[in-house]
């Protein structure tokens, strides 16, 4: 009778070899990164806050009632308003419970002397150019302003709406809370804020 050889399967040597384990200095260095990560996420969402909305017709036409929008504290972290930029900001006057914040537009700097004769716009003496505004202002004042070391003049594109810095004067940076960047809603606007800089005519 022939017999019937039963080979046993070879044994993986590797088998008998233990597993690798990550080692301990690795696996903190990992979790220190990812927490740092997740730190700096955290931040920066936090320094970009969600404007409600848009209330009122004072930034007609460049913002509508209703817009909502992103408002980027980062931006002034690192740097100062610009002259065209479209800030939010509280009010310089004494704010009545649960009044929001402003949105306006930079028309004039630190240093800067404005001026308003016959309804033109002046920064430092020379006129200014202002495509971005709903229409010559038919109600503004003549006027003069000096700003100090840590003011901005602030007005409406909207000027015969606007309550702006001819009302309550300069504003000052620590008032500011951010910069306008982004339209999220309605979605027909949705994008960039793009500011203009007032241009010399």
């Amino acid at each position: 009778m022939s017999e019937l050889s039963v080979q046993a399967p070879a044994l993986d040597a590797s088998e008998d070899r233990p597993r690798p384990r990550i080692a301990r200095r690795t696996f903190l260095r990992e979790l220190v990164s990812t927490l740092v990560f997740g730190v700096a996420v955290f931040t920066l969402l936090q320094l970009s806050i969600p404007q409600s909305r848009v209330q009122g017709h004072s930034m007609d036409p460049t913002l509508a009632e209703g817009q909502r929008l992103i408002v980027s504290r980062l931006n002034y972290l690192f740097g100062d308003p610009a002259r065209g930029d479209i800030i939010v900001f509280n009010s310089p006057r004494p704010r009545e419970p649960n009044e929001p914040p402003l949105i306006k537009r930079v028309i004039g700097v630190p240093g800067d002397r404005i001026e308003i004769i016959d309804r033109q716009v002046y920064v430092n003496g020379g006129p200014v150019a202002e495509p971005y505004i709903n229409g010559p202002c038919q109600r503004c004042r003549d006027g003069s302003w000096e700003l100090g070391a840590d003011e901005y003049f602030v007005m409406g594109d909207n000027r015969d709406v606007s309550n702006d810095s001819r009302a309550f004067g300069p504003v000052r940076h620590d008032l500011i809370i951010g910069e306008a960047v982004f339209r999220i809603w309605p979605l027909d606007v949705f994008g960039l804020v793009r500011g203009h800089s007032p241009g010399a005519e």
